[in-house]
């Protein structure tokens, strides 16, 4: 089995790189390697089991987008065959139309997704998100300058229940299309949300899952339900 990090010298803000540090833990067994933006993505001529990115920052994505848009084809075709992505951060801006700057200019993503970004770098948003995907609740938190826009988000990832979506008027947060998971959250969001983290490697394969430190992993989750579910706990 082979995860693959792109370019984790660049995208690795919020500790966002920890996640795959923990599911290492999960999955000693399996192959993970990080691809450095000078040389070329694995999943381009491989075939791989995870693709993960994670926070950067605003130059960066605009590199970023420059490096993966000869790929957007092949991206678009392992999503379309199932291949797990996970996509944490403002790293799921690239995959959509637009970002658009307080100027007005805006700078071309992949186009991937019907969604845009709009920046605002005079005022960073932070908070909490409480949610639920399937059964499953999900947690974490937001640390940004841009909120996110379409028509309709066709491929809904989180229902929030508590906090903000992909902006202050919309009740759903990330994108979740085949087994492609993108979602501002960062934390890590792994570490965060066991149940999802055991969800995702049985989506990568794992038949029976098994979470590293999983008593610990696990009253943590539990007393950031309590926390979260708390009518005083400012989202």
């Amino acid at each position: 089995m082979i995860i693959e990090s792109l370019f984790p010298e660049l995208c690795n803000l919020f500790a966002d790189s920890s996640n795959m540090k923990y599911l290492k833990q999960c999955m000693p067994e399996a192959e993970f390697t990080g691809t450095e933006y000078m040389s070329e993505p694995l999943f381009a001529t491989k075939d791989v089991d995870l693709i993960y990115m994670g926070g950067m920052t605003e130059h960066t994505q605009e590199l970023v987008i420059k490096k993966l848009m000869p790929y957007k084809a092949r991206i678009m075709e392992l999503i379309e065959k199932d291949v797990p992505f996970l996509i944490t951060s403002n790293a799921i801006e690239i995959f959509g139309k637009y970002i658009e700057n307080e100027d007005g200019t805006k700078i071309e993503g992949l186009g991937i997704f019907d969604f845009y970004a709009k920046r605002d770098m005079m005022h960073r948003f932070n908070g909490l998100v409480k949610g639920t995907f399937k059964d499953m609740m999900i947690v974490g938190f937001k640390s940004q300058f841009t909120m996110a826009y379409a028509g309709d988000f066709k491929e809904k990832f989180i229902h929030v229940e508590r906090g903000t979506g992909m902006n202050p008027e919309d009740d759903n947060e990330g994108i979740c299309c085949h087994h492609f998971y993108g979602t501002y959250l960062i934390g890590p969001f792994l570490c965060l949300n066991p149940h999802f983290t055991k969800y995702l490697m049985t989506v990568m394969g794992v038949e029976n899952p098994v979470l590293a430190h999983e008593a610990v992993i696990m009253d943590a989750y539990h007393r950031r339900e309590k926390e979260f579910s708390n009518p005083k706990t400012k989202f």
